[in-house]
């Protein structure tokens, strides 16, 4: 099935008024705790996910339903994939899956560091991811892209700036990745790092895989590479990258519990295969 060119059009702004839904849910946040971390009870329901350290609070819940209420209201034949609320599908789906992440950071939200958002993502019949969002509320700052029309940002009210990626020698450059809540993973991440990072002049550790691929599309950061995040993590900032002109390496299945492997974007300064563990379908 093929996706016009108007299709393709009204779809990027399904997901942009999608993803604005679930910012404007976590620009509640300063109203319930100016700084600070968001732990109260009564105002924020932490709650943990698969470890201590992997929260998940009503505003990942409430920012789902706002992105999916949009979604559904404008789509309603299309399968959902969401972090909080799992897969859901119609009676006659029309082959369109969207990847949702409401609440990417979200233990940066819970702490009051501003890095985290809400990525909205749309895969076609085909299996080609057709159009990404990324709204980080806090940064005034979203990244967009539809497949084959380029990738593009604003800050505050600033004119869309169609971006190119990184510039420059990875000798001056950043290297951003992030760690697993598992210590025998993040054993493991380091050691992988440690093989990247001699190429680099430094490393960034920010807390939201879609923000820092969308860095690395805007050239802010020169390539990202984590093991183990999930579908919903990488599914718009991807194709964002892509469309910047940047390598980009997807894992290999959306379920990163079950079948783990590795997000790269960019020249991580290693060649992929030299990665551990190997990627799959290398």
């Amino acid at each position: 099935m093929t996706t016009t060119g108007e299709e393709l059009q009204d779809l990027l702004e399904i997901a942009q008024e999608a993803a604005a839904a679930g910012a404007a849910v976590l620009s509640e946040r300063d109203q319930v705790s100016p700084s600070g971390m968001v732990l109260a009870e009564e105002h924020s329901n932490v709650e943990t996910k698969s470890s201590v350290s992997d929260l998940v609070t009503d505003f990942d819940r409430r920012a789902e339903q706002a992105v999916r209420e949009v979604i559904n209201r404008r789509r309603p034949s299309d399968e959902v994939s969401g972090e909080e609320y799992g897969t859901t599908t119609p009676a006659k789906p029309s082959g369109y899956r969207w990847s949702i992440d409401p609440l990417d950071g979200t233990t940066n939200f819970i702490r009051g560091i501003v890095y985290y958002g809400t990525s909205v993502g749309l895969q076609g019949p085909d299996g080609d991811w057709l159009v990404g969002v990324v709204v980080a509320p806090a940064l005034s700052r979203v990244w967009w892209a539809s497949r084959g029309n380029g990738a593009w940002s604003t800050h505050k009210n600033s004119e869309a700036t169609r971006l190119a990626g990184p510039a420059g020698s990875l000798a001056s450059g950043l290297l951003s990745t992030g760690f697993g809540y598992d210590p025998a993973r993040r054993e493991e991440q380091t050691a992988a790092v440690t093989a990247m990072l001699p190429a680099f002049g430094n490393l960034r550790r920010l807390g939201a895989a879609a923000l820092d691929i969308c860095m690395v599309a805007d050239g802010t950061q020169n390539a990202y590479a984590e093991y183990g995040i999930w579908e919903h993590d990488w599914a718009a900032g991807a194709l964002i990258a892509e469309e910047a002109g940047v390598s980009v390496h997807r894992p290999a299945a959306a379920d990163s519990s079950k079948t783990p492997d590795w997000t790269v974007i960019g020249d991580i300064g290693i060649e992929l295969r030299e990665l551990s563990p190997a990627p799959l379908e290398l």
